[in-house]
């Protein structure tokens, strides 16, 4: 059986913001189908990486280049139309808007206007909160809500940044499951501080410190190094 082909390529990439560097010649890559985990302790540099990813931050230096696209020369707007999706830490979702309202926003960039049933099969509990206010759900629905409607712009690839942050332990068990689905189907960049969580979703890891790239490799490998603690620690 061949190997799924690279979909998102990262080269010598360096960002941060104004002129404090947070991130040092990085390089990254994605196939078509699977879950990257992007590991490391608080201010290590993961958010920094899927804003520039993503285009919220202009690289200092270094390529991008996702399914055919050197994206770090063009908008986010046309890397979301491309097939990126992004699922941010916080102030996913509005919260004045109903989840239905929500969700039919996530559908709109797409061409043939799909419905919002791809995102209540993937988290059938949203169903029962369709006409109530987003920001009034639980912290775990407001998850299942931002990641729901990331999926409904059909995405190649989905970066999600600390998706099970403020979530029930229960609703991070269903979160987990419902992604360890999607890898087979899509790419995915996962921020996540519950480290066995994103190692058991991943196939393959990343773990950054101080900016830099300090650990590499398929996850059980990574999960058994015993560096990994040393690079975690506050």
């Amino acid at each position: 059986m061949s190997e799924p082909e690279t979909i998102l390529d990262v080269q010598g990439l360096d960002a941060g913001y104004g002129r404090s560097q947070v991130l040092f010649d990085i390089d990254l890559s994605a196939r078509k189908t699977g879950a990257i985990a992007i590991l490391g302790r608080n201010g290590a540099g993961k958010t920094t990486l899927l804003k520039a990813l993503i285009g919220e931050l202009k690289p200092m230096r270094g390529r991008i280049r996702f399914d055919g696209l050197e994206a770090q020369d063009v908008t986010t707007e046309r890397r979301v139309r491309h097939g990126m999706g992004y699922v941010p830490q916080e102030h996913a979702v509005f919260g004045k808007l109903t989840v239905q309202e929500n969700l039919t926003l996530g559908a709109v960039s797409r061409r043939e206007r799909p419905g919002i049933e791809m995102a209540l099969d993937f988290f059938p509990k949203l169903g029962q909160r369709l006409g109530q206010q987003a920001g009034t759900l639980s912290g775990g629905e407001r998850k299942m809500l931002a990641i729901g409607r990331a999926l409904l712009g059909r995405p190649k690839l989905l970066m999600l940044d600390e998706p099970t942050e403020g979530v029930w332990v229960g609703v991070i068990e269903e979160i987990a499951h419902r992604l360890t689905d999607l890898r087979r189907e899509i790419s995915m960049l996962l921020v996540e501080q519950h480290v066995e969580l994103a190692l058991g979703v991943a196939d393959y890891a990343y773990v950054v410190d101080r900016g830099h790239i300090a650990l590499a490799g398929p996850a059980d490998e990574v999960r058994d190094d015993a560096r990994l603690l040393r690079y975690l620690a506050p």
